[in-house]
């Protein structure tokens, strides 16, 4: 959808900070037993040290690493919205286990059993909490930010 650096730069700090808060939410909700207020507010300290390293990840690695994944089973002539989700999903595969490496670094015991459970129990979130949710939810945003028309279905005659 960015059509330029500068559009690519805010989409991507659009998706690094809703992407990063509900995964941070999540990962408070498991560390203190379940969600209340609190739990949101908890987030938002994680949030500061967080979507700064997901998006240096996402905008100077993982972006074109992901795209280059997603086109060994992809065609450019595929469906721009499966399209979409296969780099959604290559993304995913990517950052879940760099981000819990970091957070399991940064915030917890750290060893190799912890990182496997964290990148274990963020997986499965990450990825329907990106397809069906935050990736959605920041399209929306960015198109209502820079006024991109949405595709429009064929008329049928």
């Amino acid at each position: 959808m960015p059509q330029t650096k500068f559009q690519n730069v805010v989409f991507t700090i659009i998706m690094a900070v809703i992407m990063v808060y509900g995964m941070i939410v999540y990962n408070v909700a498991l560390n203190t037993g379940g969600v209340t207020n609190q739990t949101f507010l908890m987030a938002l300290h994680e949030l500061s040290i967080m979507a700064p390293i997901a998006f240096v990840l996402e905008f100077f690695v993982v972006e074109k690493l992901a795209t280059r994944l997603a086109f060994t089973f992809m065609r450019p002539t595929d469906r721009p919205q499966f399209i979409t989700y296969a780099i959604s999903t290559m993304i995913v595969c990517i950052m879940c286990p760099t981000m819990s490496l970091i957070a399991t670094l940064l915030f917890k015991e750290p060893s190799f059993g912890t990182w496997i459970h964290t990148w274990g129990c963020n997986m499965p979130v990450a990825l329907i909490w990106q397809l069906l949710y935050c990736g959605p939810l920041c399209r929306l945003i960015f198109r209502l930010l820079f006024r991109v028309p949405t595709a429009q279905p064929a008329q049928a005659h």
